[in-house]
């Protein structure tokens, strides 16, 4: 059984605040200082939000560390995501893309995509853009 402490409402308010960011525990726990969150009760709730599908858990290239992204929102589980691997925005894939990359997945293979759960790795505009 979950509660809905103060502590969990905190660490929710703020990722729900940031649904196109990943942060890491310690960057969660970083933002959360001044709210007195301990970094047990972070890493807890983490988990437990995990569970229930409020936030997802990735990796990043490069990286051992586990990010978190909020998307207990119906926009989140409808769509594909595009992950800035120098920024690390998350961005919405389009729609009209997003249904040409799975017919096409589906039609050439056979393999069918989880929209809600995919994202891709790649650079955004404003990146490519500043190089």
């Amino acid at each position: 059984m979950t509660y809905n402490t103060e502590q969990r409402s905190v660490l929710l308010s703020f990722l729900s605040t940031n649904p196109d960011k990943t942060f890491s525990a310690k960057e969660i726990v970083a933002a959360l200082a001044e709210s007195q969150i301990s970094k047990s009760a972070v890493y807890r709730n983490l988990a437990d939000l995990e569970s229930e599908n409020k936030i997802k858990k990735v990796s990043k290239n490069g990286s051992r560390e586990a990010f978190y992204q909020f998307v207990d929102i119906s926009e989140c589980k409808n769509h594909i995501h595009l992950s800035c691997t120098k920024c690390g925005m998350i961005f919405h894939m389009e729609d009209d893309a997003a249904r040409k990359l799975v017919h096409t997945m589906e039609e050439n293979s056979g393999f069918e995509i989880s929209v809600g759960e995919t994202t891709l790795y790649g650079v955004c505009k404003k990146c490519v853009g500043a190089k």
